[in-house]
């Protein structure tokens, strides 16, 4: 399985997108750890939304889509209640 992600930064409240191989749980904790180039300024990270797909590309692709304005657009509305 492939997951697709989005966490938000519990400092500024600004999203991460990404995907993995590795489950939603497990990334979260390598983001947290401040190994990693982008994210480590900005720890600590909460897990908000992800899916799973079966295929990489499938994973890819809905990164892309989620990167994208029209992306950030779904998961505002998706996530209006939790994001507020």
């Amino acid at each position: 399985m492939y997951f697709v992600y989005l966490f938000a930064s519990e400092l500024d409240d600004s999203w991460y997108i990404g995907y993995t191989p590795d489950t939603p749980q497990k990334r979260l904790e390598k983001h947290n750890s401040g190994t990693e180039y982008y994210t480590k300024r900005k720890i600590p990270w909460k897990l908000v939304y992800y899916e799973a797909y079966k295929e990489t590309s499938d994973a890819v692709n809905r990164e892309k889509f989620l990167k994208s304005g029209a992306g950030r657009s779904y998961l505002k509305k998706q996530l209006k209640v939790y994001l507020g």
